[in-house]
Parts: C-alpha cells; sequence; structure tokens
C-alpha cells in the first residue's frame, strides 16, 4: 500500500496569488470608510450660525471629531444647538450613559454666501464684506490677515465700548 500526501499547491503558484489576494484586502480596508461616511446623513449649517438639532432622548455624551469646525451644546431631551465654526467636515456621535452608539452624523459647515460679497486684489489680498443691504466689512476665514485683523480689532473695541457703556457707574 501506497501513502499519498494531500495535494499542496506549489509555493510558487501561491506566490503569485499573493499579490492578487493583498490587493483585494488593501482595496477592502480602503474603501470601506468611505462607503460607510457615505451613508451617514449629513447635516449642513453655515459659518457662524446655530442649528437646533434632535437627537435620541437617552443621549449622554456628544463627540465631534473636529471642534475646531463645529461646536455642540447638548440640552434637555435630546435636544442639541450645534454652531458652525469654521469650514469644513466633520463627524458627530451621540452616545448613551452606557457608552452605546445611539446616533452618528456628518456635519458639514459652509460658508453663506447669500449677502456676502469678496473683493480679491492680486493673489493676497482678499476683503469681505457683508451687504444687506448696504455694505459693510465683515471679517471671514480667508481674508487677508491686515484686513481681518483690523475689521475683528474695531468690532472687539466697539464691543468693550458698549460693554463698558453698560456697566459704568450709576448703571
Amino acid at each position: 500500500m501506497r501513502l499519498t500526501q494531500p495535494h499542496r499547491p506549489s509555493r510558487a503558484r501561491s506566490a503569485k496569488r499573493l499579490p492578487g489576494v493583498a490587493l483585494a484586502v488593501a482595496l477592502a480596508f480602503a474603501t470601506a470608510p468611505a462607503l460607510r461616511a457615505e451613508t451617514l446623513p449629513v447635516v449642513t449649517v453655515m459659518v457662524d450660525n446655530a442649528k437646533v438639532m434632535r437627537l435620541p432622548e437617552r443621549t449622554q455624551t456628544v463627540i465631534v471629531g473636529n471642534p475646531i469646525i463645529a461646536d455642540v451644546t447638548l440640552q434637555k431631551n435630546g435636544v442639541l444647538v450645534l454652531t458652525g465654526k469654521s469650514f469644513g467636515a466633520t463627524n458627530l456621535i451621540a452616545l448613551d450613559a452606557a457608552g452605546a452608539m445611539l446616533a452618528e452624523t456628518t456635519i458639514r459647515v459652509e460658508a453663506s454666501q447669500a449677502s456676502v460679497i469678496t473683493i480679491q486684489r492680486g493673489a493676497e489680498e482678499r476683503n469681505s464684506y457683508s451687504c444687506t443691504p448696504y455694505c459693510q466689512p465683515s471679517v471671514q476665514l480667508g481674508d487677508s490677515t491686515k484686513y481681518f485683523g483690523d475689521v475683528s480689532g474695531q468690532a472687539e473695541t466697539r464691543r468693550n465700548l458698549a460693554t463698558a457703556g453698560s456697566t459704568g457707574p450709576g448703571r
């Protein structure tokens, strides 16, 4: 009686299949996050604006992927105030008291174009104006550094004067 070993593919043939299998696995891992991100609901908010959202009532913790882009304040009964801080996209995750995920969504923060006019002077200088209905300086992300600083400084000085006037002696 003759014993034979089970058939095994030669190492050369297995080695030829390895790049194809590795490519398939790499593509599966590379495309999985992209496919998942496409299926998430998207909430859009304008920069410097707030939006009220409803989360599941059991929500105890809210996580924002990139707090530079958006900020949130959780209120009672699953009410959430979402504020757009900077252009871009991030995600929001709601957790219950045990840490279980209740909801996830994509947050997209966009620029309001309804009443903003942007003037570009060369490659370096950009100024924005809010025209509602008369045009006034209005700093926007992306404006030139000098313009942004000058307009922001004036707004801060005005705010300080208004605050000092309302809390001054005899008031």
